[in-house]
């Protein structure tokens, strides 16, 4: 059976050690059963006949008790999976023994898994939609547009002043991040925000807006030739291309146009929940590393750790 239909909410070392566990009982069995085929032989006397039967006879039957034991403290230690798959009928498809040559469950599973991801995903994109105020009525459409005031973006209007003392604050909040806030192309801020030793993130601000983030590792280059912030390259490594991924998100969920400040300070919380990404191992499956990655997902109300396939 694939790893990936066992791995959540299963123990899979206990299961391998209650496979090795019914393999002993197994040969425990059949020890039991050639005991009383062979019965009483090799002794010259009828009573050492005996008495080699019985004392061999009981310590099969110990042997049966004692596997049997184990099986049963081993079957406690699996578990069961904590996610049931509506796929009906088509999990009898896991059943196959030939994995390799029809993988359609797999296959199904991974697709339900992606379904998963989509319907969130969409949840996400749709609310922060209706926040906008998108719709308009057909009294709206027939007023003349010298009469409607046009509505400006408060986001974009705030002095810079403001914006780095915002930032500045946000930077006394969190001793294990330092950030470095500069101007290149005029009054829009980037920002250079460095946790601890671990990762480096490039933010892209319209005044208090967060516009574009890029995450790589402490080691890696964050400048081009000519001495400005990269802001279109991506990280050489997996692990911190996916936390950009991640980062992306975080900036759909934390959405507040009334208050920018709490959003950007919500924002700078979350990213320095990453402080322990190689350190912290997965809520879910308790793992520190998953296909060679850390937990790369961190909650964004409870900020904790999970893998990106654990946490859905």
């Amino acid at each position: 059976m694939a790893d990936g239909v066992l791995s959540p909410g299963v123990n899979l070392e206990a299961f391998s050690q209650a496979i090795a566990a019914i393999q002993a009982l197994r040969s425990s069995v059949t020890r039991v059963f050639d005991c009383l085929k062979d019965g009483m032989r090799n002794k010259e006397t009828l009573e050492g006949r005996e008495k080699g039967f019985v004392a061999a006879f009981q310590e099969s039957l110990h042997s049966v008790s004692r596997d049997l034991g184990e099986l049963e403290r081993l079957s406690n230690l699996v578990g069961k999976p904590s996610e049931n798959h509506p796929l009906h009928n088509s999990g009898l498809l896991s059943l196959d023994p030939v994995q390799d040559k029809t993988p359609l469950y797999s296959q199904l599973l991974q697709a339900y898994k992606w379904s998963n991801k989509l319907q969130y995903h969409a949840g996400l994109a749709s609310g922060l939609l209706n926040q906008q105020s998108l719709k308009r009525s057909a009294n709206q459409m027939g007023v003349s547009a010298k009469r409607r005031p046009k509505a400006q973006p408060t986001t974009l209007v705030l002095p810079p002043q403001y914006v780095d003392d915002v930032i500045n604050r946000i930077d006394r909040m969190f001793p294990e991040m330092s950030i470095q806030l500069s101007r290149p192309n005029g009054t829009s801020a980037m920002l250079l925000v460095t946790l601890g030793k671990v990762l480096k993130v490039i933010v892209v601000m319209r005044s208090l807006f967060i516009d574009r983030t890029i995450v790589k590792g402490y080691n890696e280059n964050v400048y081009t030739e000519d001495g400005k912030l990269d802001i279109w390259s991506k990280s050489n490594y997996q692990v911190f291309q996916k936390v950009t991924d991640h980062a992306t998100t975080a900036l759909l969920h934390y959405q507040l146009p009334q208050m920018p400040d709490v959003v950007v300070r919500s924002f700078m919380t979350w990213l320095r929940s990453y402080i322990k990404l190689f350190q912290a191992p997965c809520q879910r499956c308790g793992k520190f590393l998953q296909d060679g990655l850390p937990p790369t997902w961190r909650d964004f109300r409870t900020l904790e750790a999970f893998h990106d396939t654990c946490r859905q």
